[in-house]
C-alpha cells in the first residue's frame, strides 16, 4: 500500500459551512438569473432580452456549470467555510449571463459555455461512490471524453482509484485531450493500490499529459512522498502556463519538497500553491521557498500543518517578500515561535492587497504578535478575516492588537481563541469595534480565561452589529451571572450566540478567591442565500 507518514494535525478553530447550498437555493438563483436574462436591464436594453423559456433554459445550464466549477474549488479547501467557492459560484453565474446577452436574444442553452458553446466543459467522476476502477467500467465511464470535438477543458477523477488497466485506458483519452485541457483534478486517485502499481498509474498519467496546457493542477490526498512527486516528474517538468497547484497531505517530506523546487521550473505564472498537512519541516520548508521566490504573481499560498519550525518559517517568510501581489496566506498550524514570526512580520507590511491571513498556532507569543499586528496595521491590506488563535497571547500584547483590528475597516471574522487575553485585553479589542466596522459578522474569543467584564463587552459590540451571525465565547470563565446577562444584551438575536458547553461558571469566582496567588502563578488562563441576493452582473468580470 502507498503510505505517508503525515500529521493530521488541523487548526480547532470554529467553523461556519457556506458550501454546498441547498436545493431550494439554487432553484432560487435559477430563478433570479432567468428574470436577469429576460427582464429590462441595463443589459438587456444594451444586447437584447431572451424569452421567458430561452432564459430558463440558459438559467439553468448556467448555474449546473458554474456549481460544478465551485465545487471543484470547494474540494481543493475541504477544511475551509467555502466562502472561496461560494463567492465563485456567484462570479461565474454574472460572467455567464453576461455571455449569454452578448450573443443576442436568439441563443439557446447549449451556448452558455464561453470555452466551447453548446458543449459541457466539466467532465466529473468524484460524486459517485469511492471504489476502485479497472480497464472494464474506465472504458464505459470515460466513453463522453472520446466523443469527437467535444468541449472539455476541467476533468476530475477525483474520489476513484485508478487500477494499472484503468490507467491504460484513460492514456490514450487524455493525450487525445491535453492541448484543451485547462483544469485536471488527480486528487486522491490510485488510494489503496499497493506502492508499485500506483506509482505505474502516475507514471502513466503523468506521460498521457505531457505538454498540455493546463492552468490548474491537483494532486492532493495521493500520499506521494519523493517516489510519487518524481513519477508525475514528466509533466511537472513540461507545464509553462502553470496558475495553480495543489499538493495537499501529500507526505511531502523535505526529499519530496526538493524534488518539487527541482520538477516545477516555471512558475511565473502561479497564483496559488497549497502544502496543507505535509510533513515538510524546515528543510523542506526551505526548498518550498525556492518555488515561492520564482513566483511572482503568487496571491494564495497555504503552508499549513507541515511542521515548519523558525527556521522554515524565516526562509518562508523571506521568500514571501517577493509576492507583493497576495491576497490569502494561510501558515497555520506550524512551529514558527517569535523569530520567525517577527521575521513574517517585516513581509506582512509589503502587502497591499492581503484580505485573508491565517496564523494560529504558530507559538507566536507576545512579541511575534505585537510585531505582526504592527505590521498589518501599518499596511493597506484590506484584511477581512483574521486568526491568530492558540499563540500564547496575553494582555500585554492586547494594544497592538486593538490598533491593528481598529485599522481595519472590512474585517468579517476575527480568531483570537485559546490565548489568555482575559477581561482586560478582551475589553481593549471590544471597543475598537464597538461603533464602526460594519462588515463584522464573526468573532471567536473562546479559551481567554474571560469572565463576566469581556463577555459584557463583547456581547455589547455584537447586539449593535446588523448582520452578526457568530459570537464565540465558550471555555472561558464566565459566571452564570454573566451568562445571564449577555443572553439578556443579545435577546433580540439569540441565534449569534455559540455554544457554551465548555464554559466553567465557577471559575469566576475561583479566580477572583485566589487572584493574588494566580498573577504569582502566571495563571488564569441562511449567509449564502443573502449573498446570491445581491447577486450582480458585472460587465468587467
Amino acid at each position: 500500500m502507498l503510505m505517508a507518514d503525515t500529521l493530521d494535525s488541523r487548526p480547532h478553530t470554529f467553523s461556519i459551512k457556506l458550501w454546498p447550498p441547498s436545493l431550494p437555493t439554487r432553484q432560487a438563483l435559477i430563478e433570479r438569473m432567468t428574470n436577469n436574462l429576460s427582464s429590462k436591464t441595463i443589459f438587456t436594453d444594451k444586447f437584447g432580452s431572451l424569452t421567458k423559456d430561452q432564459a430558463m433554459e440558459n438559467a439553468k445550464r448556467i448555474e449546473d456549470v458554474a456549481f460544478s466549477t465551485a465545487n471543484l474549488q470547494f474540494e481543493r479547501e475541504p477544511d475551509g467555510d467555502g466562502g472561496s467557492a461560494v463567492q465563485l459560484y456567484a462570479k461565474e453565474c454574472s460572467k455567464m449571463i453576461l455571455e449569454v446577452l452578448k450573443k443576442g436574444p436568439v441563443c439557446k442553452a447549449e451556448e452558455v459555455s464561453s470555452a466551447s458553446p453548446c458543449k459541457e466543459t466539466v467532465f466529473d467522476i468524484s460524486k459517485d461512490k469511492r471504489a476502485f476502477i479497472e480497464a472494464e467500467e474506465a472504458e464505459e465511464l470515460l466513453k463522453p471524453l472520446k466523443e469527437p470535438g467535444n468541449g472539455y477543458t476541467k476533468i476530475c477523477f477525483s474520489n476513484r482509484s485508478f487500477g494499472l488497466g484503468a490507467a491504460r485506458v484513460a492514456e490514450p483519452i487524455l493525450a487525445s485531450l491535453k492541448d484543451q485541457l485547462k483544469v485536471v483534478d488527480l486528487s486522491d486517485f490510485v488510494a489503496g493500490r499497493p506502492e508499485a502499481e500506483a506509482l505505474e498509474v502516475m507514471n502513466i498519467f503523468s506521460s498521457a499529459l505531457e505538454g498540455s496546457v493546463l492552468s490548474s493542477l491537483n494532486l492532493s490526498d495521493n500520499a506521494l512522498g519523493e517516489k510519487g512527486v518524481r513519477a508525475f516528474g514528466t509533466l511537472l517538468k513540461s507545464l509553462s502556463s502553470l496558475e495553480e497547484l495543489y499538493l495537499m497531505n501529500d507526505g511531502i517530506s523535505k526529499e519530496a519538497a526538493q524534488a518539487v523546487s527541482e520538477l516545477i521550473p516555471s512558475t511565473e505564472k502561479l497564483r496559488v500553491l497549497h502544502f496543507h498537512n505535509n510533513m515538510t519541516g524546515d528543510e523542506g520548508a526551505v526548498a518550498i521557498s525556492e518555488v515561492v521566490k520564482r513566483s511572482p504573481l503568487l496571491e494564495n499560498f497555504r503552508c499549513s500543518s507541515t511542521r515548519v519550525g523558525e527556521g522554515g518559517g524565516i526562509a518562508l517568510s523571506e521568500a514571501l517578500e517577493n509576492c507583493t501581489l497576495m491576497k490569502k496566506l494561510d501558515l497555520r498550524d506550524n512551529m514558527f515561535g517569535t523569530e520567525a514570526g517577527v521575521s513574517l512580520s517585516k513581509t506582512l507590511s509589503r502587502f497591499s492587497h492581503l484580505t485573508e491571513v491565517y496564523l494560529s498556532y504558530l507559538n507566536l507569543e507576545d512579541e511575534g504578535a505585537i510585531a505582526i499586528a504592527n505590521a498589518l496595521k501599518d499596511s493597506a491590506a484590506p484584511i477581512e478575516v483574521l486568526e491568530m488563535a492558540g499563540n500564547d497571547i496575553t494582555v500585554e500584547a492586547a494594544s497592538a492588537i486593538a490598533a491593528c483590528v481598529a485599522a481595519k475597516q472590512d474585517l468579517n471574522k476575527l480568531n483570537l481563541s485559546e490565548n489568555e487575553l482575559k477581561d482586560e485585553g478582551c475589553v481593549q479589542i471590544a471597543k475598537t469595534v464597538e461603533e464602526d466596522h460594519l462588515k463584522l459578522q464573526y468573532i471567536d474569543m473562546s479559551n481567554n480565561y474571560i469572565r463576566r467584564a469581556g463577555a459584557r463587552a463583547l456581547a455589547q459590540v455584537v447586539a449593535k452589529k446588523e448582520g452578526f451571525k457568530l459570537l464565540n465565547i465558550d471555555g472561558n470563565i464566565i459566571s452564570e451571572e454573566g451568562i445571564e446577562e449577555v443572553k439578556e444584551i443579545l435577546k433580540k438575536t439569540p441565534e449569534v450566540l455559540g455554544a457554551l458547553d465548555e464554559n466553567d461558571p465557577d471559575g469566576e469566582e475561583e479566580e477572583e478567591d485566589d487572584e493574588e496567588d494566580e498573577e504569582k502563578e502566571g495563571e488564569g488562563n441562511d449567509e449564502l442565500e443573502s449573498k446570491l441576493k445581491k447577486l450582480e452582473v458585472n460587465e468587467d468580470d
